[in-house]
C-alpha cells in the first residue's frame, strides 16, 4: 500500500509544479475548430456604453472581435475569423467566416447593452493596427488577443498576418462591463492523479448523477476520492492509512471593466476572480506518515476549464485550473479516525483602481457541521482537504489561491469527541476546525491594459480556527 501511494504521489507533485489552483475563507473553479465570425470594435470616441457580460452561446461558433485601427463608432459584428495561429512566430491566418443564424442571447447578470448593427466595414480585410480578440482557434487553444503588425499576404486559407501581444483595453476601449458567469460543469476536464477518483456533474438539460445515485444541484461538479495514504515507516500493516470523501463546487467567473476615455489608454477599474459554493465531506483513517518539517500534500485530481465569456461582442477566454488535494501533518505516533463536513462559499480575485493599482480580494464564509475524531496514543495530527486554484485570461495566470479547510486534533492518550457534544475520552484532548487561505496576484493581470507590477502581490495569509470540543478526564 505504501509503495502504491508513493508511485501515485510522484506524478501529482510534478503536476503541482506546473499548475496553481484554490478558493475561500471563513467566519468565525489539441486542435480547436476555427473561431468565427468576428466582430469589429472601432476605437472609442468617448461615448461609453454598458456591455452585456454572459456565457458564450452554446451550439454556435463563438464570435471573435476585431478593433479597427483608426475606426470610429461603436462595437459591431464582422464576418472574419481566426483560421489558424502559430504561437512560435506570432503569425495568424484571418479568413471570412461562413454565415449562419444569429446566436440566441444568453442570460447574464449584467445590464444589457444595445445590440450592435451591421456596418459597411464588416467585410473589410484586416489591416495593420487592427486588434484581434478570438475564442479558442486552431493553434490558440486559450484564445488569441493580438495586434496586427504586418499583412503578409493572401493564402488559400485567408489573409496571413504577423501579430504582437496587446491588451483588453484596445478592444473594450472606454466601455463598461460587469457580470458573473457560471462555469458549465460539463466543460470541465478532469485528470485523476491517483486511483479511486470519480467525477460527476449536473447542468440543465444534461443532468448526471453522483456516486450511489446522489443527485447533484444544477451547476455543481463533484470529485469523490477513496485512496491510500502513506503510513509511518514503523507502522504495522493494520495501521494502513486512507482518505475518502468528496469535494463539491459550483464555480463562477466574475469580470468587470470600467474603461477610461481614449482608445487603448487602460481602464479606470477592473476585476477578475472566481467565486462560488464549496462543500466537502471527508474521512481520514489510520496511522499517517510522520511530517518531515512540512505537511505532506497528496494531490488526487487536476481540473481545467477555459470558459468563453462574451463582453459585448468581445470573446474573453478565461482559464481556470483546480488541483484538489488531501494534506496530512502528523508526528507519526498517532492512529486517527477523523471525519470533517464543511460548507460555505468563497471569492478570490484581483481588483484594480486607477491611482491605487491592483489589490487582492479574498473572502468566504465556511462552517463545520458535526465532526467526529478519534486519536489513539499521544500526539498531534492535522488533516485538510483543499484545493489550489488559478484564474487568468487567454492562457496567462492572473490570480492563484490555496484554500484548505482542516481539522486539527491533540491528545495525550486516547480521545474520542464529537462537535455535537458527545465524548468518550481518557486524558487531555482538544479538537479544532478551521481553514487556511493564501495566494498571489500575477503580473499577467496587465492584460487588462493596466501597468505591470514588478513582483507578485500576495493575497495575504488568512487563517480562521474555532474550537470544536476539548476536555480532560482522570485516568
Amino acid at each position: 500500500m505504501r509503495m502504491l501511494a508513493r508511485r501515485l504521489l510522484l506524478p501529482g507533485i510534478t503536476t503541482l509544479a506546473l499548475t496553481a489552483t484554490g478558493c475561500s475563507s471563513a467566519p468565525h473553479t489539441g486542435t480547436a475548430d476555427a473561431a468565427a465570425p468576428a466582430t469589429l470594435a472601432p476605437a472609442g470616441d468617448g461615448t461609453s456604453q454598458q456591455l452585456d457580460v454572459a456565457a458564450a452561446p452554446e451550439g454556435t461558433p463563438t464570435p471573435a472581435a476585431v478593433a479597427r485601427a483608426g475606426g470610429k463608432g461603436r462595437t459591431e459584428q464582422s464576418s472574419l475569423k481566426v483560421a489558424s495561429y502559430d504561437p512560435a512566430s506570432g503569425r495568424a491566418v484571418i479568413a471570412k467566416a461562413p454565415q449562419g443564424p444569429a446566436p440566441k442571447p444568453t442570460k447574464s447578470t449584467s445590464t444589457p447593452s444595445t445590440p450592435s448593427s451591421p456596418s459597411p466595414t464588416a467585410d473589410k480585410p484586416v489591416a495593420v493596427g487592427d486588434v484581434i480578440a478570438s475564442a479558442p482557434a486552431p493553434g490558440a487553444p486559450n484564445g488569441l488577443l493580438a495586434k496586427v503588425t504586418e499583412v503578409v499576404g493572401k493564402t488559400d486559407r485567408g489573409t496571413e498576418v504577423k501579430t504582437a501581444s496587446t491588451t483588453l483595453a484596445s478592444v473594450l476601449n472606454d466601455d463598461k462591463a460587469e457580470g458573473k458567469v457560471p462555469v458549465d460543469p460539463s466543460s470541465v476536464t478532469v485528470e485523476p492523479l491517483m486511483k479511486g477518483v470519480t467525477f460527476s456533474w449536473a447542468k440543465t438539460g444534461g443532468v448526471k448523477f453522483g456516486p450511489e445515485g446522489a443527485k447533484l444541484p444544477l451547476g455543481n461538479l463533484r470529485l469523490d476520492v477513496n485512496a491510500a495514504v502513506d503510513t509511518a515507516p514503523d507502522a504495522p500493516a493494520s495501521a494502513g492509512a486512507s482518505v475518502s470523501g468528496f469535494v463539491q463546487l459550483a464555480p463562477q467567473v466574475e469580470f468587470s471593466y470600467d474603461g477610461a476615455p481614449g482608445a487603448g489608454s487602460g481602464p479606470r477599474g477592473a476585476f477578475l476572480g472566481m467565486s462560488g459554493d464549496w462543500s466537502s465531506q471527508w474521512k481520514l483513517q489510520g496511522r499517517a506518515a510522520a511530517s518531515t518539517g512540512a505537511p505532506k500534500r497528496i494531490p488526487f485530481a487536476k481540473l481545467h476549464s477555459a470558459p468563453v465569456i462574451q463582453v459585448g461582442p468581445v470573446p474573453v477566454v478565461v482559464n481556470l485550473d483546480l488541483t484538489c488535494y488531501v494534506q496530512v501533518e502528523a508526528d507519526g505516533r498517532v492512529t486517527l479516525d477523523v471525519q470533517q463536513d464543511v460548507k460555505g462559499d468563497f471569492k478570490v480575485g484581483g481588483s484594480y483602481a486607477l491611482g491605487k493599482g491592483w489589490t487582492p480580494v479574498s473572502r468566504s464564509d465556511v462552517k463545520s457541521t458535526p465532526v467526529t475524531a478519534t486519536v489513539t496514543a499521544a500526539g498531534k495530527v492535522k488533516g485538510a482537504l483543499g484545493a489550489e486554484a488559478s484564474v487568468g485570461l487567454y492562457g496567462a495566470v492572473g490570480v492563484s489561491a490555496d484554500f484548505a479547510p482542516y481539522l486539527r486534533g491533540e491528545a495525550d492518550a486516547k480521545a474520542s469527541a464529537s462537535s455535537d457534544g458527545k465524548t468518550s475520552l481518557s486524558g487531555a484532548w482538544a479538537l479544532y476546525g478551521g481553514f487556511d487561505l493564501s495566494g498571489q496576484l500575477h503580473l499577467q493581470l496587465s492584460l487588462f491594459g493596466t501597468p505591470v507590477f514588478e513582483r507578485k502581490i500576495p493575497l495575504g495569509a488568512l487563517n480562521r480556527e474555532w474550537a470544536l470540543a476539548s476536555g480532560h478526564a482522570g485516568r
